[in-house]
């Protein structure tokens, strides 16, 4: 970093690179970007140069922030496993941050050493872009006032604005939208006092139209009607949005999406799984559908990556013991026909099966003595498929009779188990490198109302993660923080800031 006592090119290029840092969505002063370009600048102003005491302290302090900064770009800054995501260690090999450097800094490009750090996804640099986009309008004059309160209903509940209903907010109602992308900036000004439209105070077609398209991007009911919860995501200042991107900028450094040719991956405040497939550098989607899962502050379904091993079609669905006790048991107690109306036996250990009810039966159940089981058939909670992946929460996907419930925004309804929209698209790739099972095929073991496990050809990665925002057809989506895991890490980060970030953690290396 120093030429006869004096800081070279490479040395500025660094220091400007850690107080940038923060377009990484990282923080400069963890890597004590502001000191360091103090002292780099006043190293540049001595005439003779530093003394080497000084020149092997500052090339110290600026080597061990330049790796810290690599290394947080690759893996993140927090340990996933402190905020409720169990992802195994990454299947790559280990990033060598100092080696890198050392590579980078032969090289006289140390654009490159960021390069091999920084995760190499699409979508990762679009919430880059995003994230300059959200932080320009930090301080904007149309979130400077709240929004007035939403017309009454009187008695018909609370306060909701219909398209054609007259406003008072309706000119900074058009702002924010302009704002945000949503309405066109010229369309934004015939809604200001004035104009000569005499559109200031009326919800038009166009707004309605603006209207809908935030909704769609911010996970609601897609109706144009601005209600509760319309309004207070539109209250969400940028500065907060802001903070969100660079909260799932720091998910997807978790993200083992790299590590197998093809995986599939389920974002569950999305309610969305897609199937990728990686050729070459680039990563495909190749089926991509609706999902339903656990509910939140009930059920939350957990956050992990493993194999999915076997196929189930036509299954069995093994009632959970906590679910029969809260659940299916007091039925069975009040309806005992509900038994077989719904296809339900109960499995005895020495392996006598009941369709009929009794307490004594139902109290085997309770103790574990006895598995209540729903056989193969239509009104099967799994459906007629299940992707089994082992795990310690028993967590799998599966299809589902009560197909209605993806056609809602919020899709949180099971008991911590993931319903798939589409499971022939699924199963047609998780089974692309098996031949012999055809569409047809699949399908007549969906339809066969036997139970059949196919072990596949080879383990296909499955990755539960949590992604809260992002850039879909060129547009920013944000989706509710249902399980409050970007309250958890962004607790985690900030408390990072109360510590010393210049001199403190990691190990001190040498380039």
């Amino acid at each position: 970093w120093f030429d006869a006592g004096r800081p070279t090119g490479q040395a500025l290029e660094a220091v400007s690179l850690l107080r940038a840092a923060d377009t990484q969505g990282l923080d400069p002063a963890e890597y004590g970007a502001d000191s360091l370009a103090a002292e780099i600048g006043r190293a540049a102003q001595v005439a003779a140069g530093l003394d080497d005491e000084a020149v092997s302290r500052l090339d110290q302090r600026l080597s061990d922030a330049m790796v810290r900064y690599l290394e947080h770009l690759r893996h993140g800054r927090v340990n996933p496993r402190q905020v409720q995501a169990a992802f195994r260690p990454a299947r790559q090999a280990v990033f060598d941050a100092p080696g890198a450097l050392r590579q980078a800094l032969a090289a006289g490009d140390l654009a490159q050493a960021v390069a091999r750090a920084e995760p190499a996804l699409h979508p990762y640099q679009q919430l880059r872009q995003a994230l300059r986009h959200y932080r320009s309008l930090q301080g904007h004059e149309a979130w400077q006032q709240a929004l007035p309160p939403l017309p009454s209903r009187g008695t018909r509940g609370p306060g909701k604005l219909d398209p054609g209903a007259r406003y008072a907010g309706v000119p900074l109602l058009a702002r924010r939208l302009a704002a945000l992308g949503d309405l066109p900036a010229a369309l934004a000004l015939r809604y200001q006092p004035g104009h000569a439209t005499g559109q200031a105070d009326r919800y038009d077609d166009d707004l309605v139209e603006a209207v809908r398209r935030f909704q769609r991007r911010h996970g609601l009911e897609v109706d144009g009607v601005v209600g509760r919860q319309t309004l207070a995501q539109l209250a969400v200042a940028p500065d907060e949005r802001a903070v969100q991107i660079g909260l799932a900028l720091e998910r997807l450094r978790w993200l083992p999406l790299q590590q197998a040719r093809r995986m599939v991956v389920v974002n569950i405040p999305e309610f969305v799984l897609r199937a990728y497939e990686q050729t070459g550098r680039d990563i495909q989607v190749r089926a991509e559908m609706r999902v339903i899962v656990g509910k939140a502050m009930r059920h939350d379904t957990p956050l992990f990556d493993e194999d999915m091993r076997f196929i189930e079609f036509s299954p069995y669905w093994n009632v959970p013991r906590s679910i029969a006790a809260a659940e299916t048991v007091p039925r069975l107690r009040r309806d005992p026909g509900y038994l077989d109306r719904l296809g339900f036996e109960i499995v005895q250990r020495d392996g006598a099966v009941h369709r009929s009810v009794s307490d004594a039966l139902l109290d085997d159940v309770l103790a574990g003595r006895a598995l209540l089981r729903q056989r193969p058939g239509p009104e099967n909670a799994l459906g007629d498929i299940k992707f089994v992946f082992p795990n310690r929460d028993h967590i799998f996907l599966h299809h589902t009779p009560s197909v209605g419930l993806f056609q809602r925004a919020q899709r949180d309804f099971s008991h911590g188990c993931i319903r798939v929209e589409d499971p022939l698209a699924l199963a047609l790739f998780v089974m692309q490198e098996m031949p012999d099972w055809t569409e047809e095929r699949i399908v007549a073991a969906m339809r066969k109302g036997q139970s059949q496990t196919v072990r596949l050809s080879e383990p296909l990665p499955v990755v539960i993660t949590y992604i809260t925002t992002l850039v879909k057809n060129g547009e920013i989506y944000f989706f509710d923080d249902i399980y409050g895991h970007d309250r958890t890490l962004r607790a985690a980060l900030e408390a990072r800031r109360g510590k010393a970030r210049a001199t403190d953690g990691g190990s001190s290396w040498r380039v």
